[in-house]
């Protein structure tokens, strides 16, 4: 089937995403929403299921559901807040509203670091969007839910609860995404606790996460007795030293959104390092889109994740508008509009996702290649974010 290509001339060094491109994109993105919303109707009324939302596609290229505690189910959720948020149609706030009820229970879940994953995506989107007073009480019970992970003698929030003969505290670089959460909480409740948890894990993460060239391990280990790193470590990543795509993603987003939160000049410089160790790497392809690993040995024969070229966009254009004499919404433009050219899911194809190329785990053989539900996510995010851009609009 011939690509749909949506995007735009590129110059060499700078690319501009109009509201054509972006109108054009949405459109793409409600015609394969409709898609898989009709896919999800008809997987449900065949079985009763706890399976509440599509995460990806499995070996045979059917579509993958996942129950609600899985880490990826608030991404489809906000990818259609998101939509409702462009088009302003109430039909898409109503199946927002029903697939971000599935998530309630989450509210609770104390066995995970991911709530803001899981919470702030779907219910954080919808609270954004409509105000919901309902919505606002259920995101401020996950932000309490996710403090009862924090390690104050070791000064970070615990991310996973699995493989205790490997690791005692384990802390992934992704953590950073989960702490909009509790910043968000502190406005709603004036209750600092919130804040302070954020921001003493995002200090404590910058301190023992980092290379000198500010590259990110994926996985520190702690001793939450004494505080003392254990183990520096990957678990999706080629190898323990090297620089896991996604994880470095991760981290310029954390970051950038934690400078926006603090106004701490740390964050930002911090943010604008690694966006220098991501735009200005040997390794980095021509595109923008990254491979799944930058030390990955078959270079340029990896696979591609393009999760990571959608979490780096959304990121660099929020980072410009606190940097912008450097070039990172130009850097960020290019990345869509090469997205749009070799990357988008046909339309009416890939059971509704919206881009293809993503690698989850490649070490695990796990989603290599493949759609996922927090690529689509993330690149709707900067989507609107250039739109507001555009519009020479705050982004929040």
């Amino acid at each position: 089937m011939k690509r749909l290509f949506i995007g735009l001339a590129l110059a060499s060094s700078w690319a501009f995403v109009s509201p054509t491109f972006i109108d054009r994109s949405f459109q793409h993105a409600q015609e394969q929403s409709l898609r898989m919303l009709s896919e999800l109707k008809i997987a449900e009324s065949k079985e009763a299921s706890k399976l509440v939302s599509p995460r990806s596609l499995n070996a045979k290229g059917e579509l993958e559901r996942v129950a609600a505690r899985d880490w990826t189910s608030g991404f489809f959720p906000g990818q259609l807040w998101y939509v409702y948020e462009y088009t302003g149609k109430p039909e898409w706030a109503e199946q927002a509203r029903r697939y971000t009820s599935r998530l309630e229970g989450e509210k609770t879940n104390a066995r995970t670091h991911d709530m803001g994953f899981k919470m702030y995506c779907s219910y954080g989107n919808g609270y954004r969007l409509t105000q919901d007073p309902a919505y606002k009480q259920i995101l401020i019970e996950s932000a309490r839910t996710l403090s009862k992970r924090f390690k104050p003698a070791a000064g970070i929030i615990r991310s996973w609860d699995h493989h205790q003969e490997v690791w005692q505290c384990p802390v992934i670089i992704d953590n950073m995404m989960n702490l909009e959460l509790l910043f968000a909480a502190t406005r709603w409740t004036g209750d600092s606790s919130f804040y302070n948890i954020a921001v003493t894990h995002a200090r404590t993460t910058m301190n023992n996460h980092f290379r000198p060239d500010f590259s990110s391990y994926h996985v520190v280990d702690y001793d939450t007795l004494t505080g003392q790193v254990r183990t520096r470590q990957t678990h999706q990543g080629y190898s323990h030293e090297s620089a896991w795509a996604r994880g470095q993603a991760w981290a310029l987003y954390g970051y950038t959104l934690c400078y926006r939160e603090t106004k701490d000049p740390a964050f930002l410089r911090q943010a604008e390092a690694i966006a220098r160790f991501l735009l200005q790497h040997p390794r980095l392809p021509k595109d923008l889109v990254p491979y799944y690993d930058f030390d990955a040995p078959s270079i340029p024969n990896e696979p591609r994740d393009v999760s990571a070229a959608t979490v780096m966009a959304s990121a660099l254009y929020e980072l410009c508008t606190y940097a912008p004499k450097a070039n990172y919404r130009a850097k960020a433009d290019q990345i869509l509009t090469n997205l749009s050219k070799t990357y988008l899911a046909p339309a009416k194809s890939s059971h509704g996702f919206l881009l293809l190329h993503s690698t989850g785990s490649k070490p695990h053989n796990s989603e290599v290649d493949v759609p996922l539900i927090y690529a689509d996510y993330y690149w709707l995010e900067a989507l609107l974010r250039a739109k507001r851009l555009n519009e020479k609009k705050s982004l929040f």
